[in-house]
């Protein structure tokens, strides 16, 4: 057996019976061991099987800092809260993080370009609308970033949920806005832009979310054996706060759609006269004209131009007008919404005085109205009425100033206080929170909110004043300054005051007074006691009003 022993490597050895011999040369041709024997005898390479240290080496320069995710055996596992267990391990999660970043980055300077269009249009930025609807969505966009980046290692179901809802309801806003003409008309690319990439945000919140939840997972059971379901105080508290900020992202997103919807519904609320295109087509002005500019003679009379003051014309003077048509005082008149008032869209920033009655001379000329005017206007609509009349001389054949605003009274057009508050509801304004209750609980129409008594809660009209507010006391002071220069020195002035004012301000009396010496030609110069600011709201005031411009159209 010499030869067979020393070809399956048997050592010679002193066996008690043949039994053990058979034994040993079996294992050694099945390569099977006694399990007492493996338990004493060392495993490994030839030249490690001398060393106790084989299964616990000394690391090296070679040794892996993480064991290989393909390498099963022998590994040793890291405990949940070792800050080697991190989803950033993979490289997937890092370039979500990083392509987060360079979004909220390019989302925060679209969101500064729509807060600087507010108070100066840059190119290619204006809007017809408010421009508020379309620095809410970029306010979204950018808070949704914000919240993914902050709260990015701490994923929750909470927030999955939440970004599915924003994401539904923002692709309802989209809808919203593409489909409806007027919707779209108004708020013109940028808009579009905003409400796109805003919806783009919260389904881009969502796959950040999920990748990070499954590359959390997937580095907690290869570097821990199992995926941990517990979580810190800290992680609770990251999971809560950002449940707690998408909750709110999410009631802003139901407010504003709702808004939405009821813009819609009022875009069907069509003007009663037309729109023209006006400041090299960038925007329209609504211009209405009523009655057919004879007396029953047949001899042509002067056409009264309208201007409203802190609302729109529609809003208490056009039913005066008609009354006044009706009762044959006048025989024709007109009317324009300012930028942003009524059907009329809204102009770039800045927008002073001289540019608006720029921008209403071009209207009347493309609607074919050339007068001869009597110039009618409320409150600060006789700045522009001023404006115009020196600029249009030998068209206006008078002016009937009721209460009007003095330019040395402008500073209180241009309060800071007073236009922060404009910039401030105007960008709460798309959430609706006056419009829609008015709308739900107090039954009001479309026409309340284009020019009735809600019309003081449309965006556009907070925008308009805005503008207002900005030059009132700068651009718009110098021009009708300028225009008093120019103003036609004989054209016939009526002054309509209001008692009430007069009584509480001895400063309004005095400038009131000074208005009087605007022409040399002062016809008439009323006092109605008891009547507002606006005159024509009390039955002497409309009386007295209507007397006036059945003289001067008839003089």
């Amino acid at each position: 057996l010499c030869p067979l022993t020393k070809a399956f490597g048997i050592q010679h050895q002193a066996y008690g019976d043949d039994n053990e011999l058979d034994k040993d040369i079996m294992s050694s041709l099945w390569g099977t061991r006694n399990k007492k024997d493996d338990d004493n005898a060392p495993e490994g390479p030839a030249e490690e099987r001398g060393s106790n240290e084989y299964t616990a080496r000394e690391p090296d320069e070679h040794t892996r800092l993480l064991p290989n995710r393909l390498d099963s055996d022998n590994r040793q596992y890291l405990t949940p809260d070792d800050p080697a267990v991190s989803p950033y391990n993979l490289w997937t999660v890092r370039v979500m993080r990083w392509a987060t970043v360079l979004f909220t980055a390019l989302t925060f300077t679209w969101w500064t370009l729509t807060l600087v269009s507010a108070f100066v249009t840059p190119p290619g930025m204006h809007t017809r609308g408010s421009g508020f609807y379309a620095f809410s969505y970029s306010s979204l966009a950018l808070f949704t970033l914000l919240f993914t980046l902050v709260f990015f290692g701490a994923p929750s179901k909470a927030v999955r949920v939440l970004s599915i809802f924003m994401a539904v309801m923002l692709f309802v806003d989209m809808i919203l806005i593409l489909a409806v003409q007027k919707n779209r008309y108004e708020e013109t690319g940028v808009g579009v832009a905003s409400v796109v990439w805003a919806f783009i945000t919260s389904l881009w919140a969502l796959a950040c979310d999920r990748t990070v939840k499954w590359g959390k997972a997937e580095e907690e059971e290869r570097l821990t054996g199992r995926v941990e379901t517990r979580r810190t105080v800290w992680e609770w508290t990251e999971v809560l706060i950002s449940t707690i900020a998408y909750v709110i992202l999410s009631v802003v997103i139901v407010l504003i759609t709702a808004t939405l919807i009821l813009r819609s519904l009022d875009a069907g609320f069509g003007p009663p006269g037309e729109q023209y295109w006006v400041d090299g087509d960038q925007y329209r002005i609504h211009v209405y004209c009523d009655g057919n500019g004879t007396d029953a003679a047949g001899t042509k009379l002067p056409t009264v131009l309208f201007e409203g003051g802190d609302l729109p014309v529609e809003n208490g003077l056009w039913q005066f007008a008609q009354n006044a048509l009706k009762n044959g005082s006048i025989s024709r008149y007109c009317f324009a919404d300012r930028p942003g008032y009524g059907w009329s869209d809204t102009a770039p920033s800045p927008l002073s005085a001289g540019m608006a009655t720029d921008a209403l001379s071009e209207a009347l000329a493309r609607a074919g109205e050339h007068g001869p005017w009597v110039l009618a206007s409320a409150g600060i609509g006789s700045v522009y009425s001023q404006i115009f009349s020196s600029r249009h001389g030998r068209e206006v054949n008078g002016l009937l100033l009721i209460d009007p605003l003095h330019e040395d009274l402008l500073g209180r057009v241009s309060d800071p206080g007073k236009g922060f508050m404009y910039w401030l509801r105007g960008v709460f304004s798309p959430l609706g929170l006056e419009r829609l209750p008015g709308a739900i609980f107090k039954g009001r129409t479309s026409a309340d909110r284009v020019w009735g008594r809600s019309a003081r809660q449309s965006g556009k009209y907070l925008f308009t004043k805005l503008q207002e507010s900005l030059v009132a006391d700068t651009l718009t002071k110098r021009e009708v300054i300028s225009s008093k220069a120019i103003q036609y020195p004989d054209a016939p002035l009526v002054l309509i005051s209001s008692g009430e004012n007069i009584r509480k301000d001895s400063e309004w009396e005095e400038k009131q007074r000074d208005l009087s010496h605007l022409t040399r030609n002062l016809k008439h110069w009323d006092i109605v006691d008891k009547a507002p600011h606006n005159v024509w709201e009390t039955l002497d005031g409309r009386q007295k009003i209507e007397k006036r411009l059945r003289q001067m159209v008839r003089a």
